[in-house]
């Protein structure tokens, strides 16, 4: 029987293995099969999944809702765990069935401090906030964000 773990651990085991993606062309059954005997650290449970599923199926959509939400930057300019991150919560929010985009954006923005640079967090919390307010997305912790 599989675990399930709480919801922040299994986006961050998400993320680690979408970022390991990163770095090569790896179709994600493979991946995850891969991830799966390697890897006992950080198990992929069906939440996981779900996340990683919602952006490897939707992934030119995800995409091309980052690079609408970019000022003067290009997505190759973006730091890969930014990307990444960025990414994972896009599907989130738009594809991921939960409707909770401040969950979402809260833990996108927690991931982004505990792997990425300096003040990038920022960068990550304003586009996800504008891709929810422009999809109409909202709940309590996105409307406590957007008016601090």
């Amino acid at each position: 029987m599989e675990n399930i773990l709480p919801r922040r651990e299994a986006r961050e085991n998400a993320f680690l293995l979408a970022f390991s993606q990163t770095f090569g062309d790896i179709p994600l059954a493979e991946a995850l099969s891969n991830h799966a005997e390697n890897d006992e650290e950080h198990p992929v449970d069906a939440f996981s999944r779900l996340l990683l599923n919602a952006y490897y199926d939707h992934s030119a959509e995800v995409d091309d809702e980052i690079r609408a939400h970019l000022r003067n930057w290009t997505m190759e300019r973006l730091p890969r765990v930014s990307l990444t991150v960025l990414r994972l919560a896009v599907a989130e929010m738009l594809f991921g069935g939960e409707n909770k985009p401040g969950v979402a954006i809260n833990e996108a923005v927690e991931l982004t401090k505990k792997y990425g640079a300096g003040e990038d967090y920022q960068f990550v919390n304003g586009l996800l906030g504008a891709v929810a307010r422009d999809h109409g997305l909202s709940d309590e912790v996105v409307t406590e964000s957007a008016e601090q």
